[in-house]
């Protein structure tokens, strides 16, 4: 195999540890050798001092419980971060909605952020609804003063297809979703990951499908699917992760059922076997800035990780209200989209960046469950 061949290989190890939760049976040992050369534009270091657009409120005088918050630790030595990793890293991963081989259109329809612990270990994936109002910078001078739009807009306005690059940054489209959750939320990524449809079908193509096991007549609802094991090939994955008939937050149920079920193909010893295919499916088709010794870590922290210690988490349903904006002239019929209290919403974040919330399944009990965890959407891969 040729080196490039194996860097291909490692970035396939990336983004299926950021769709799934974890990437396999790789060691840092096999990939010490490899460059520490981005694979793409890295993300803006304006990120790191751009002004929240909010100021932070006491967090006892929120409906968040924050009795569960953890307390500062008292130890004074703490554990080396595993496989040469940072002890925190933190991703963005998108999901674009185009099945074109290019990245220069689309909405940044899928948005989570991936909280990677290398001392614990353990991976938390926090999505964020597309449809939420958000204040978007660097874009109010081409959109005649306008300064909002829907999340998944941020990305597309970031891209560099005709009418839009409303920004002059080589980290594009997840470059500007990137500072947009910044100033609305709090979210500092370190890194950024872009996958396109065709791109995605192409995975599951190439790992020989999967399986998706519908427990109940409540899933079959949502999936579309029937009950029982289910074998999936790349569009027909696609199809039931894009499916939302029965409404967003089912959408990502879906998803994470698409999700688990690539993290158990993908760790099959079978996959070894599909190499080929998948070099194939992911040549220049993705959008990252990772390093190939970066991905070795995360590489690595896949075959230490317990999957207990995979949480994906959602922000709870109630908070939410579809409403209608008349603020983007081009919708003369208003805009749908999500309400919410912001200051809220940046509680969670806080939580998920100081690794709070979700709880791992295996440490929150029925008793030990609060009000918050209880409203809130978490999920584990079985």
């Amino acid at each position: 195999m040729t080196k490039s061949q194996k860097i291909t290989l490692t970035i396939l190890s990336l983004i299926a540890f950021v769709l799934v939760g974890t990437a396999g049976y790789f060691s840092l040992s096999s990939y010490r050798a490899f460059a520490s050369k981005p694979l793409g534009p890295a993300l803006p270091v304006a990120q790191q001092t751009l002004p929240p657009i909010w100021t932070a409120t006491p967090l006892s005088s929120s409906s968040v419980d924050v009795a569960t918050m953890a307390p500062l630790s008292t130890v004074t030595k703490t554990p080396e971060p595993l496989c040469g990793g940072p002890s925190m890293m933190t991703i963005l991963a998108i999901g674009q909605d185009q099945r074109s081989n290019n990245y220069n259109y689309g909405l940044g329809d899928i948005v989570r952020v991936v909280r990677v612990d290398f001392v614990t270990p353990k991976i938390t994936v926090l999505e964020f609804p597309r449809d939420l109002w958000v204040e978007i910078p660097y874009i109010a001078d081409n959109l005649n003063g306008l300064d909002h739009g829907k999340l998944n807009q941020a990305y597309l306005y970031g891209q560099p297809g005709d009418g839009f690059a409303y920004w002059d940054d080589p980290s594009q489209g997840p470059g500007l979703l990137s500072l947009t959750l910044t100033l609305n939320f709090g979210i500092l990524a370190d890194h950024y990951v872009a996958v396109n449809m065709r791109t995605f079908e192409n995975v599951v193509n190439a790992i020989g499908g999967i399986t998706i096991n519908v427990p109940d007549l409540e899933t079959a609802h949502n999936t579309g699917l029937p009950m029982g094991k289910n074998h999936l090939g790349g569009s027909e994955a696609l199809k039931v992760a894009r499916n939302r008939e029965e409404g967003m937050f089912e959408r990502v149920g879906n998803q994470n059922l698409v999700l688990c079920a690539m993290r158990e193909k993908v760790l099959s010893p079978s996959t070894v076997t599909k190499i080929p295919e998948l070099i194939a499916s992911f040549q220049d088709n993705i959008q990252t800035d990772f390093t190939p010794d970066q991905l070795s870590q995360l590489a690595c922290l896949g075959t230490k990780l317990p999957v207990e210690n995979i949480a994906f988490a959602s922000f709870p349903e109630d908070l939410f209200t579809e409403v209608r904006t008349f603020e983007d002239p081009a919708y003369s019929k208003g805009l749908l989209i999500f309400d919410a209290d912001f200051n809220i919403l940046r509680e969670y974040v806080m939580r998920f960046n100081a690794g709070t919330w979700p709880s791992l399944a295996s440490s929150t009990s029925s008793d030990e469950t609060t009000t918050e965890e209880a409203s809130s959407s978490s999920s584990f891969c079985p």
